[in-house]
């Protein structure tokens, strides 16, 4: 049942930062009526200059150059976007003067007439948001596939017409203002070490994820991952449905080798996966919570295999790049923490020249080392991290420092022999010498074709 809108017509709202989500967030208030003010952290003349035209369009009060308490206490509600801390003295002294704080989740609860799956956790959220969608398509259905993967649930709440479920990938920076926000389907893949430099501990970061499901009511469903001992846990705590997916005999959607079979109300179902893209530990784990959320979405076994056996991997998770001189060169730049390094890791026997660092989010790399000692034969350290990441596993592994990817790639070529992989996993953000993990990804990729194409002409291949 749809409730009342928070945004109305006369509502003072204000907007922090006018990026991807806030000039969604100024198109879907302005549409609700309100009366809108933006506030953002770029120098003025540059703010000018990269917004101008959105800003004349719109219409809005403006500042730039930082977020001031004079500006923001004129409204009634400032919509965050996931990048502010709540922590921050301005948001508590604005809370104080009684305005209210809320994200695009709180702001969308009560406004989603369609059945809705919500996926969270530290690794693998955008492949499965993306694979749910896809399913979900493949079944007939139309959808909205969106949130902190790149399109903002604002724009389904300006144009919601015609969807028949929603799909959103959920940050724990979006759960930590999401209100009352409450899945029909919520899915936590894993609980690894992540963004600690915001949320101070493990025990914390897991709480915060675990507010994916604090607002679910009676007929929804909690996905979790059984083979995840802190998300366990946490799930024994919930008092809803709750269905499993892993290795263990008590799942519901059990992994055997390349075979995930299903134990739905008394009956078996079978998803051989061999030969398809997702076969391998990490596709697995990811094709079981995306068959879990399909099936109670109404898709039926055969529309399941069939997307699944069609789904192609995204950029920049485990992509495999060129095979250059006997040895492959594979850019897993979405792995910005431990845990994904390790999933990525698990998917190689051996010989790996592993290229890691950028900037630090508070995670404990010491438990790379193990995996490390196993899988890596030469590490290449680069960005803000680099000396961190030395210090935890120089023990373990030989270790080179490069000061660009340019650097990095040429180093790798050059320690690699013919069947060695060369592997871009940084456990890191990429904050520091790019502006996204996609470019971080894109630049990599760059420095391997320009090596094969060197390769090749000094083998005189045109």
């Amino acid at each position: 049942m749809k409730e009342a809108k928070m945004i109305s017509s006369g509502t003072k709202v204000a907007i922090l930062g006018l990026g991807i989500s806030g000039r969604a967030a100024v198109q879907y208030a302005l549409q609700c009526g309100a009366l809108v003010r933006v506030s953002d952290n770029r120098a003025e003349q540059r703010f000018v200059a990269e917004e101008g035209q959105f800003l004349a369009a719109t219409g809005v009060t403006w500042e730039a150059g930082g977020h001031t308490y004079d500006f923001l206490r004129e409204a009634e509600l400032v919509l965050l976007s996931p990048g502010v801390n709540l922590a921050l003295p301005l948001i508590k002294s604005l809370q104080d003067g009684g305005v209210q704080m809320a994200g695009e989740l709180a702001v969308a609860a009560g406004q989603l007439p369609v059945p809705v799956v919500a996926i969270t956790g530290t690794n693998g959220k955008t492949t499965v948001t993306t694979l749910i969608g896809e399913l979900l398509s493949a079944s007939g259905k139309k959808v909205f596939v969106g949130g902190n993967i790149g399109t903002p649930l604002y724009e389904y709440l300006c144009r919601p017409e015609g969807y028949d479920a929603v799909v959103v990938e959920v940050s724990s920076f979006q759960l930590e203002s999401a209100g009352n926000f409450a899945p029909n389907v919520g899915v936590l893949l894993n609980i690894t070490p992540d963004h600690l430099d915001r949320h101070g501990s493990l025990d914390e970061y897991g709480r915060v994820k675990m507010q994916l499901f604090a607002r679910q009511k009676e007929g929804d469903l909690a996905v979790i991952n059984g083979d995840d001992a802190l998300c366990r846990t946490l799930a024994a705590e919930l008092s809803g449905e709750v269905q499993t997916f892993g290795i263990r005999d008590t799942a519901t959607a059990i992994i055997e080798d390349t075979l995930i079979r299903l134990k739905l109300a008394g009956r078996s179902e079978e998803y051989p996966l061999a030969g398809t893209a997702l076969a391998n530990s990490v596709g697995l784990q990811n094709s079981a919570a995306a068959i879990l959320a399909a099936r109670r979405l109404g898709c039926t076994p055969q529309q399941v295999l069939q997307g699944l056996r069609e789904f192609r991997l995204l950029p920049h998770r485990i992509e495999f790049v060129a095979e250059v001189s006997g040895v492959a060169y594979y850019n897993d730049s979405k792995a910005t923490n431990t845990g994904a390094v390790l999933g990525a890791l698990e998917q190689f026997s051996g010989n790996v020249i592993l290229i890691a660092g950028g900037r630090d989010k508070g995670d404990d790399y010491r438990l790379l080392r193990e995996a490390v000692a196993a899988r890596v034969r030469q590490l290449i350290v680069i960005g803000e991290a680099a000396v961190l990441l030395e210090k935890a596993l120089a023990d373990v592994v030989a270790i080179l420092p490069a000061k660009s990817m340019q650097e990095a790639v040429s180093l790798a070529a050059g320690s690699a022999r013919p069947g060695d992989v060369v592997l871009l996993s940084p456990a890191c953000a990429s904050f520091d010498m790019f502006t996204s993990y996609g470019h971080r990804g894109n630049e990599f990729k760059k420095e391997v074709l320009s090596l094969q194409t060197v390769c090749r002409k000094d083998r005189g291949e045109r």
